[in-house]
C-alpha cells in the first residue's frame, strides 16, 4: 500500500490532445496520473466490485470528461458510487452539461468544470483537495499494477462537444 502524500489522479478523457495536456500538467505538479481514453478500459470500471479495503482508496481524485465513447463520465461515476468507491474527490468536465446533468453530478458529490476551463481554476480545486487529503491515507496498489499510462492513446471524440 502506498502511504506517501503523492496525490493519485484517475483521468478519463477521450480527446488525445486534451488528455495529454492535462496529464502533463498534473504530472508537473507532482501527481501520479493514471489516464484512460475510455472509461470502459479503466480498471475501476472493469471490476464488478471495489477492490479497495475499507481503509484505502484507489485514488485521491477522479477527473472525468462527460461525453466519451462507450459510457459517459456521469455513468462511470454512478457505477463507482454503486460499487462503494472510496475516492472522495471527483470532478466532471464538459463543454455541454445540461442543467439536469449538472444537478445529478452535484448530487453525486462531483465538482463540475465547464470546458474550456483555464488550468488555474482546476489547480485551485486541486489545492483544496491536497489540503483535505490526510497525510497518512492509504492508496491501494492494485490500480497501479493493473493500469498502464494511456495518456497518449489515440481514442478521439465521436461527437462535436468537448
Amino acid at each position: 500500500m502506498q502511504q506517501a502524500r503523492t496525490i493519485r489522479i484517475v483521468l478519463l478523457e477521450d480527446n488525445r490532445e486534451l488528455r495529454t495536456v492535462l496529464s502533463t500538467l498534473l504530472k508537473k505538479r507532482g501527481y501520479e496520473v493514471r489516464a484512460f481514453p475510455d472509461p470502459t478500459i479503466c480498471p475501476l470500471q472493469l471490476r464488478p466490485e471495489c477492490r479497495c479495503s475499507r481503509h484505502e482508496a484507489c485514488a485521491d481524485v477522479i477527473l472525468t470528461d462527460l461525453d466519451m465513447p462507450g459510457m459517459n463520465g456521469l455513468q462511470f461515476i454512478e457505477n463507482q458510487r454503486a460499487k462503494d468507491c472510496k475516492c472522495r474527490h471527483i470532478a466532471i468536465m464538459s463543454g455541454n452539461l445540461p442543467g439536469e446533468l449538472t444537478a445529478r453530478a452535484r448530487e453525486l458529490g462531483c465538482r463540475v468544470f465547464s470546458k474550456p476551463f483555464d488550468p488555474p481554476t482546476l489547480f485551485r480545486w486541486l489545492d483544496e483537495v491536497e489540503s483535505d487529503v490526510h497525510p497518512r491515507r492509504r492508496l491501494a496498489d492494485w490500480l497501479t499494477a493493473e493500469s498502464a499510462d494511456t495518456s497518449h492513446a489515440p481514442v478521439e471524440k465521436t461527437s462535436a462537444a468537448c
